[in-house]
């Protein structure tokens, strides 16, 4: 039989995140972001539960092709614009939108030979200090777009650094509305966390919102935040089962470099997940696991093929026991997957981009 580990994408809970999200931002349309192959989910595998959308958004000309190709005849819009020149052509094919953020990529729809007219998204650089001009250079910008002929429509857009934390958006909405007040054109404003945690502040200013991490059931602004409390639910589930126990006295240590040492008589469960799978490696021990759907913790270290776990919550469990790494395990009970990500010193996300191809991969 194939080794014992498995990860469950869910069709279901796109659609019912998706749905929550057009709840926080009900007059907005709402771009399912699916950059890094859907986070790691497989754009393929999560396009059926993903099609209430208004459209996708994404970095890669060919991520925008295999949609194309499963017959999404909607919106789709590169979130970093074209790289190249030769990109714009492939845009005019695809029928792409994409992102305008340097006089770099003005430059090259300016030369650009073409039919069919663009439809661009400008960029501000607000306060993250990555991608877009700057609010005292924007109209400027847009002024060269808008004399443009391969221009057709401009969009207005901005990202929040701190939409997840205290901090929150008010200045770097305050510099975009200060820019933008009487520039035609829809806007985009909200990822995951301005849609959630600002939805309201946002209804009139936003046109379109950009749900990434909430789409797959994950707290953008997790610990302040968990996904059970903005009602999202986990688009992916990674289980395996204990494929040996091992009986521990006081003073026995477990896995590489000894790092746990038992105090009194303990019972292990030898899990197939490691590293190697995509399992953090920096998670140790008192991370969460769920044996049989009962909470219980990891110790010692990750190694490339299996984790340990303490069965003391769970006595009855042995060999072919159902572990869930994150996600939902066949009882109904949940493992938040930022709670692991938290663990191991990361995030979610970096959790579900990693997942490794050895890992098989199903879709209910």
């Amino acid at each position: 039989m194939p080794r014992p580990i498995l990860a469950t994408i869910h069709s279901a809970a796109f659609a019912h995140n998706l749905a929550r999200v057009r709840t926080a931002a009900p007059d907005a349309r709402v771009w399912a972001v699916v950059k890094a192959n859907a986070y790691g989910h497989g754009i393929e595998r999560a396009f059926e539960g993903l099609r209430s959308a208004d459209g996708f958004a994404l970095l890669d000309l060919a991520e925008a092709q295999r949609l194309r190709a499963l017959d999404w005849r909607g919106p789709i819009l590169l979130l970093e614009g074209c790289f190249e020149a030769r990109d714009l052509e492939l845009c005019s094919r695809l029928g792409l939108w994409h992102v305008v953020h340097c006089n770099e990529q003005i430059d090259m729809l300016a030369a650009h030979k073409t039919q069919v007219a663009h439809r661009v998204f400008l960029k501000m650089n607000s306060g993250m200090n990555r991608l877009g001009f700057r609010p005292e250079r924007y109209r400027a910008a847009w002024t060269r777009l808008n004399a443009l002929p391969q221009v057709e429509e401009i969009s207005l857009m901005t990202h929040f650094s701190d939409a997840d934390t205290a901090k929150g958006i008010s200045a770097q909405l305050q510099a975009f509305e200060a820019v933008t007040h009487d520039l035609p054109g829809e806007r985009s404003l909200s990822n995951s966390a301005g849609a959630l945690r600002h939805g309201a502040a946002l209804a009139a200013r936003s046109d379109w919102v950009r749900p990434g991490i909430a789409v797959y059931g994950s707290a953008p602004d997790f610990p302040a935040h968990s996904a059970s409390d903005w009602g999202l639910q986990p688009a992916m589930t990674l289980a395996s089962k204990i494929i040996a126990t091992q009986p521990l006295v006081a003073g026995d240590t477990v896995g590489y470099g000894s790092s746990f040492t038992a105090d009194s008589l303990l019972r292990i469960g030898i899990v197939a997940c490691g590293y190697a799978d995509g399992y953090p490696r920096h998670c140790s021990t008192g991370t969460p696991v769920l044996v049989n759907g009962v909470r219980c913790r990891m110790v010692g270290r990750v190694s490339m093929d299996m984790i340990t776990v303490d069965l003391t919550p769970v006595p009855d469990a042995g060999i072919g026991s159902e572990v869930t790494l994150w996600g939902r395990s066949s009882s109904g009970a949940l493992l938040p997957i930022d709670e692991v990500a938290q663990a191991g010193g990361t995030v979610g996300y970096e959790l579900m981009c990693a997942l490794a191809l050895r890992v098989p991969v199903v879709v209910e």
